[in-house]
């Protein structure tokens, strides 16, 4: 006597289509994954940007008080007065430029926690609306289910 051979790819199928997925809750996670990634570039970018400025302003300050090191003086006592003067510009222009770095981070952590909370409530709300849809499939799919086998 010949049985019939299971047909598991129908049986796979049928199981599949009785859980519907719905791909756009992907999608909008990945769109969301993409806003926040995007934020937090830019806010390190602009970070970067304003860093390299206050760098490069105290940079050109130490060579051009150090021009005035470097010139010929006509008393030895003006070569410690001119060294003098540049270690007073250096710790001032030193205490400044600290001042601007420390600035710099304060912004960048302030808005990296208000991106952080933005994301953590958009995650929140995504995660309900998924759920919900989910939670709402399954009871057609199983009411589905319940029907088809009365």
């Amino acid at each position: 006597m010949a049985t019939k051979t299971q047909d598991y790819t129908k049986t796979m199928q049928d199981m599949m289509s009785a859980f519907p997925m719905d791909m756009s809750a992907f999608q909008d996670s990945f769109k969301s994954y993409t806003a926040f990634g995007e934020k937090m570039s830019q806010v390190a970018l602009e970070a970067a940007e304003k860093s390299t400025e206050v760098s490069t302003a105290w940079t050109k300050g130490t060579i051009a008080k150090m021009s005035d090191v470097s010139k010929s003086k006509a008393e030895p006592a003006d070569y410690q007065k001119s060294i003098s003067d540049f270690a007073s510009a250096q710790a001032e222009m030193t205490s400044e430029s600290m001042a601007a770095f420390a600035e710099i981070a304060k912004k960048v952590q302030m808005e990296t926690v208000e991106i952080m909370m933005a994301a953590g409530k958009d995650a929140g709300q995504e995660m309900s609306a998924a759920a919900k849809k989910a939670s709402d499939d399954m009871t057609a799919a199983a009411k589905k289910a319940t029907a088809t086998a009365k």
